[in-house]
């Protein structure tokens, strides 16, 4: 059987539109605010995808979580009805295995229907465990095999410089994603090419499958690595809504730009936070109700 590619869903995409127009009207910290509150929609419906599935990636659904929904309602230039615009900013999810927090974003801002969640990776769901870019509108590539979406992202941003575009590109990386070697010769690329088209954001999270990344290769001194590759470094609380809005702005000059978004797995949730075993886990049904009381109570919080 054939999987046909998704659509745009026009009425989702036009709710989107007013609510990413009131955002960017709205003071900073209004934004914040208003960006928690969609993130935390998010989670619950990645909880609900996930647990449907029997499969995923939660952790590191919610580590990110908070960055694609600044930039998907805050920072990209796109539009969920013409995925292909020439003109488009370009997004680039290279940690490709939390699909579950693509699938809820691209969903929300219309580049499909939010219905077609409930068929996360079914047989012959064009949603499958990491994303297809024949299959789904708003994915740029096909990603899963670590080390890949970084050097992909990079030969887009180089296209833009030769075709005289002015979209950015956008590319989200794992941490334990660095301990690939691709990701230092296209960072030694990006530098000397002058790509400050490019912004490449690390969900530093510090957890891999089953262990810390600093127990398999240690990374840090991150920042110092990055800056001596010739990027252009900006560390934050990838959690921060104000802090992130601030660090996806233009680079300030010919270098790329790369943000490492300090971040916790399974943030959101306290029985999943910064715990390996979440990497790959699935809540049961009794996790599920706590998951969506204690999401529920933040979402109360943060509107309060």
């Amino acid at each position: 059987m054939q999987v046909s590619k998704l659509s745009a869903d026009a009425a989702q995409a036009a709710v989107w539109r007013d609510v990413r127009r009131d955002l960017r009207e709205a003071p900073i910290s209004e934004q914040a605010t208003r960006l928690a509150v969609l993130a935390n929609s998010a989670r619950r419906q990645i909880v609900d995808m996930i647990s449907g599935a029997g499969q995923g990636h939660i952790g590191g659904d919610f580590s990110v979580i908070d960055l694609m929904t600044t930039l998907f309602y805050s920072v990209l230039d796109i539009d969920p009805t013409n995925p292909a615009g020439n003109d488009r900013d370009r997004f680039v999810l290279s940690k490709g295995h939390c699909a579950g927090a693509l699938y809820s974003t691209l969903a929300n801002c219309g580049f499909f229907s939010p219905s077609e969640l409930s068929t996360f990776m079914a047989p012959y769901s064009a949603l499958n465990g990491h994303p297809n870019r024949n299959k789904i509108p708003g994915v740029e590539t096909n990603t899963g095999p670590l080390g890949h979406g970084l050097p992909v992202a990079v030969g887009t941003a180089i296209a833009a410089k030769l075709q005289g575009r002015a979209h950015r590109t956008f590319v989200v990386t794992g941490d334990g994603e660095l301990q690939e070697g691709s990701n230092w010769e296209a960072f030694m690329s990006a530098a000397h090419f002058k790509l400050n088209n490019l912004v490449a954001i690390v969900d530093r999270n510090r957890l891999q499958q089953g262990v810390r990344t600093e127990e398999t290769n240690a990374l840090d001194p991150l920042d110092q690595k990055l800056a001596a590759f010739g990027f252009e470094v900006r560390e934050i609380d990838g959690h921060d809504f104000v802090a992130l809005l601030d660090a996806l702005r233009p680079a300030s000059d010919t270098r790329p730009v790369a943000v490492i978004a300090n971040t916790i797995k399974g943030k959101g949730v306290s029985f999943i936070e910064d715990r390996a075993e979440w990497h790959h886990k699935v809540p049961s049904s009794e996790q599920v109700i706590l998951a969506h009381a204690e999401l529920e109570a933040q979402k109360a919080e943060a509107i309060r």
